[in-house]
């Protein structure tokens, strides 16, 4: 999954990003509000973590200014607790609200609801055949068996798992897969599907010529 960042304290930036990312997701920065309305409104995100207090622009006037042409889903952390701050950014179109100091563990949770929501998936857990992926909990067990799999490998699972019964391109996953520096060659997709198919069985993912993957 890919996940937008928007927050100007260059130390939070750098620990949420780490966090995020070794979580298996991909990450894109922006340290202002400008630059996070450019990437949001020219990338494509699964969800995006948005600070309020923030240069140029400030959160209110991203959400403003991205909606409703970008629907993703939108977290926002702030140190300002009041009821009138939280109701204001809820009624731009903020979908969540966390306020600093905020636990990791609590921002991963939030996340991972925001992205099932978002792909209208209310459970946490999906069975496919033998296959159960538990997406609160981040693994996948086969006949009850847990099956390690690299976060790339996850990543691209839990992506094909939420749009079930849906041809989802090639495009679309480095999209949602890879975030805005990452350069690693095309066919590594084909190599992360491979494995899937050795790990969780062949018939599993099936592969539509020229148009992309999916789960039945």
């Amino acid at each position: 999954m890919r996940l937008l960042l928007i927050e100007d304290d260059p130390d939070l930036q750098r620990t949420l990003a780490t966090s995020l990312r070794e979580e298996g997701y991909a990450v894109d920065t922006a340290s202002d509000g400008v630059e996070g309305v450019r990437k949001a409104l020219t990338g494509t995100y699964d969800t995006m973590v948005l600070d309020v207090m923030l240069p140029r622009l400030d959160g209110w006037g991203v959400l403003e200014t991205i909606r409703p042409a970008v629907p993703t889903p939108v977290l926002m952390l702030t140190a300002r607790d009041t009821v009138p701050d939280r109701i204001k950014g809820l009624d731009l179109g903020a979908d969540d609200y966390l306020t600093k100091p905020f636990d990791i563990d609590e921002l991963l949770a939030r996340l991972r609801a925001l992205i099932r929501r978002s792909a209208g998936r209310a459970s946490t857990t999906h069975e496919l055949g033998d296959v159960v992926i538990d997406t609160a909990a981040r693994t996948v067990t086969r006949a009850g068996e847990e099956i390690a799999l690299t976060p790339r490998e996850y990543s691209l699972f839990e992506y094909l798992a939420l749009h079930r019964g849906e041809v989802v391109s090639r495009a679309d996953l480095y999209d949602h897969l890879y975030d805005e520096d990452d350069d690693s060659l095309s066919n590594l997709l084909d190599v992360h599907v491979s494995n899937l198919r050795k790990k969780l069985g062949h018939d599993l993912i099936t592969t539509r010529r020229g148009h992309g993957y999916s789960i039945a």
